[in-house]
């Protein structure tokens, strides 16, 4: 099922897990700005335009979990379905250095529009989805730059992001770091933005969920982002059972 905001695949699919990518693709609609937010497409093609490589994960992951995935349609830097309504950073003027020309002068009227066509469907159709499912899981999948402008290079291979119900979290962190891998807890970021997607859809319901941030130059292809797919997918349904959620 596609729509200008979202893809759904496997909506019927049996297992419990919700996969869902939100920063899937660096698409800007042809109704913003004719489809270019004045970026160049070396700018478009960085991390801060949309989480490479997540989608790709995303979709295998669902389909060795034998669950649904609901995946974005739309950059972020158009609006970011990540974050609440009112999050200032929902449509982002500058990000890691770089000045959106796009969105620089953008005002409230442009803001709401892609509010309304973009970052509400997402969200009926995530909500939908899940209330649709029986005890759903949610799992969002995301990536993050190796190094961010002037900053220190970033060590970890995986981080695992939570809020307040770490039931998932905390046993799926300690399995990734049996595997031997670097994974940071609560890092490259801390695991909780009110409002965001997470936030929406797992903790104000009650639902079990996991937020795997992956460093991006390891799933930059097909043959990266099957691999962690297929390291993930068993974990996940093993610390599931285990967790007897």
């Amino acid at each position: 099922m596609t729509d200008d905001a979202f893809e759904i695949i496997g909506a019927d699919r049996p297992g419990r897990w919700l996969v869902a990518c939100d920063h899937a693709t660096n698409h800007v609609p042809d109704w913003v700005h004719g489809g270019d937010l004045g970026l160049s497409p070396a700018d478009m093609d960085r991390h801060i335009a949309y989480d490479i490589g997540a989608a790709g994960v995303t979709r295998h992951l669902a389909t060795l979990l034998d669950s649904p995935a609901i995946l974005s349609r739309f950059s972020r830097l158009v609006v970011d379905p990540n974050r609440g309504e009112d999050d200032p950073t929902i449509m982002m003027r500058l990000y890691d250095g770089t000045i959106i020309p796009g969105n620089r002068h953008a005002d409230e009227a442009e803001r709401a529009e892609r509010i309304r066509r973009l970052y509400h469907p997402y969200h009926a159709a995530y909500a939908d989805l899940a209330a649709h499912m029986q005890n759903p899981v949610i799992c969002a999948v995301h990536s993050f730059t190796p190094r961010l402008q002037g900053r220190h290079p970033r060590p970890w291979e995986v981080g695992i992001l939570y809020a307040d119900d770490d039931r998932l979290a905390q046993p799926f962190l300690a399995a990734c770091r049996a595997q031997g891998w670097c994974v940071g807890d609560n890092e490259p970021y801390a695991g909780h933005l009110p409002g965001d997607a997470v936030d929406r859809h797992a903790l104000q319901h009650g639902r079990p969920n996991v937020l795997i941030e992956l460093r991006h130059d390891l799933i930059a292809d097909t043959a990266g982002q099957t691999l962690w797919a297929e390291r993930l997918a068993p974990i996940l349904s093993d610390v599931l059972t285990q967790s007897g959620l």
